[in-house]
């Protein structure tokens, strides 16, 4: 068995780069990439983690099966380190998007968390935590999370299919996050459809989190966006920055972002490709 590439900063690295971005007072946003879709946001003392699956649940699931989930790229930090966020995602019911071996850790070592899911998962969500669903904050299309300086919007996402409960609420969301004069979209696991665009350009993204591990010969039924997909709708939505994610965690379900690159750059379409454990720092 291959060993997993280390991230860029790991552990008390990674801790100490996030601490020194804790002093900034001004209107600076920070970002890290956590690994698959999950993403640390830092404003203003503040922290958001979006979507964070830090542990080796699905790895132990998986083992000895025809569906291996193998590491490519070893976990950024444990999440009962992260004893200062504020707020935490989960975008839909997929381990990787909802993992208790991440989650759980993290309320402990946090007990006044804001823990946003979607509305139509919410008891789904609480019997995997554990928790009483009164302990998880829903959110719905129209139904905004505050939890200053956050501001959280749902979106619908399709993975695969615009997904909805008996009540008319989506099963997958992105969210644009709203902090000071920032506006973030991450758009969990999603396809295109058709709306998707116009939907977006309600707001005025600064940064879009955009998957790009969708279709391919070899994944033919993956229900992402691909790079040039991914590339194309934040050019579309006139981000004012792309970032990739989802890839380069498990063996089975990468993607490179030669694609998406090039597209972006065929476009003008301003973009970032973190690096595992990686920030990039956004100024006005």
């Amino acid at each position: 068995m291959s060993v997993p590439t280390l991230p860029i900063l790991q552990d008390d690295l990674f801790l100490a780069d996030v601490h020194s971005a804790s002093t900034d007072e001004d209107e600076a946003l920070h970002l890290w990439w956590l690994g698959q879709s999950g993403f640390l946001v830092a404003y203003q003392g503040a922290h958001l983690l979006l979507d964070p699956y830090l542990s080796d649940s699905l790895t132990e699931q998986y083992a000895d099966t025809d569906s291996p989930h193998l590491r490519l790229t070893g976990r950024v930090v444990a999440p009962e380190r992260l004893d200062f966020v504020d707020v935490v995602t989960s975008s839909h019911n997929h381990t990787d998007h909802l993992d208790p071996d991440t989650l759980c850790p993290l309320m402990a070592a946090n007990p006044g968390i804001t823990v946003v899911v979607p509305r139509a998962n919410l008891r789904f969500a609480a019997n995997r935590l554990e928790v009483e669903p009164s302990r998880l904050t829903p959110i719905a299309v129209g139904q905004p999370v505050s939890h200053p300086p956050f501001t959280l919007h749902a979106v619908p996402a399709a993975h695969k299919t615009l997904m909805r409960d008996s009540h008319g609420f989506n099963a997958y969301l992105g969210y644009v996050v709203e902090a000071g004069p920032w506006t973030l979209y991450h758009s969990g696991d999603t396809l295109l459809y058709d709306g998707l665009a116009e939907k977006l350009q309600s707001w005025q993204i600064d940064v879009a989190i955009l998957p790009i591990n969708g279709r391919s010969p070899e994944r033919q039924a993956a229900g992402n966006l691909t790079g040039e997909e991914a590339a194309a709708l934040a050019h579309q939505v006139g981000a004012g920055l792309a970032i990739p994610c989802h890839y380069d965690m498990f063996a089975f379900n990468t993607a490179s972002t030669d694609q998406f690159i090039q597209t972006a750059r065929r476009l003008n379409q301003p973009y970032v490709v973190l690096k595992n454990g990686g920030r990039w720092i956004g100024h006005r």
